[in-house]
């Protein structure tokens, strides 16, 4: 079941750099929410804070508060593990392994958390890649290699790998952003199918895209380069992209910079 997000006083840092400072919003349950912004304001360092993904980096470290429902997910004794597999992530660039077929890419998340007889492996692949709208395109296929795809092929198998372990929420980092229109938009029409099964973040530099995919957007921005990236104002996406709040969203949304 998609959960609810909430993030109070988040500040992340990489070692002595304050890279965010004092984010606070709620990621509404089956919903879309997406980060706009300039680039190096901090979108990405702020979804990878979601899932405890900033800590990997060396000297990444948060302060604050996310929970997800009633859970905080930086308590004590929270196992990060088991966080990214509540919350997954798909990344800028299709990453699919490149040894593994496109079946055991799908299935690798659910061999690492379990195990499965071979009947209950293809019964989730299958519902993975049809959730994923790739089952028609592959299904003749599964044993061959993952990387073996077209690029937009590649990133609809990352999110089968995504959703095959259940999680409550699913990040995309700039899921569209290496990809041609026509893969683009298939990705778009996913999108718009998986919010009625999961909470969705996007990070987009694309402002169109933003608004066709999103119920409500973020607009980070940083008042100077070395300065912190801050949360300017969230917003449902019509209200933001036709009467922002805040003249440095519309000012970025009309393009007077950015």
């Amino acid at each position: 079941m998609a959960k609810r997000i909430d993030v109070s006083g988040l500040t992340a840092y990489y070692g002595a750099f304050k890279a965010i400072e004092d984010i606070s919003m709620t990621v509404e349950p089956r919903s879309v929410t997406a980060f706009i912004g300039p680039s190096g304001c901090g979108k990405s360092t702020f979804l990878r804070t979601l899932n405890r993904m900033h800590e990997v980096t060396p000297g990444g470290r948060v302060e604050g508060k996310v929970m997800l429902d009633d859970e905080n997910l930086y308590g004590n004794g929270v196992d990060p593990v088991t966080v990214r597999r509540e919350i997954g992530m798909v990344f800028q660039r299709p990453n699919p392994f490149p040894t593994m077929s496109i079946f055991d890419n799908v299935a690798a998340g659910l061999r690492l958390n379990g195990s499965y007889k071979k009947s209950e492996l293809n019964d989730i692949v299958e519902k993975s890649l049809r959730g994923a709208n790739l089952w028609d395109e592959v299904k003749d296929r599964l044993n061959r290699p993952g990387s073996g795809l077209s690029g937009g092929q590649q990133q609809r198998l990352c999110i089968a790998r995504a959703i095959a372990v259940e999680p409550k929420v699913l990040l995309m980092d700039e899921p569209c952003s290496a990809l041609d229109p026509i893969s683009t938009l298939a990705i778009e029409d996913l999108i718009g199918e998986l919010k009625e099964r999961f909470t969705i973040v996007i990070v987009t530099h694309n402002m169109q895209q933003a608004a066709r995919v999103s119920d409500r957007t973020a607009f980070f921005n940083l008042a100077a380069v070395g300065q912190p990236g801050k949360l300017i104002e969230i917003d449902d996406t019509e209200r933001i992209f036709s009467n922002p709040s805040v003249q440095a969203t519309e000012d970025y949304i009309s393009g007077r910079f950015g």
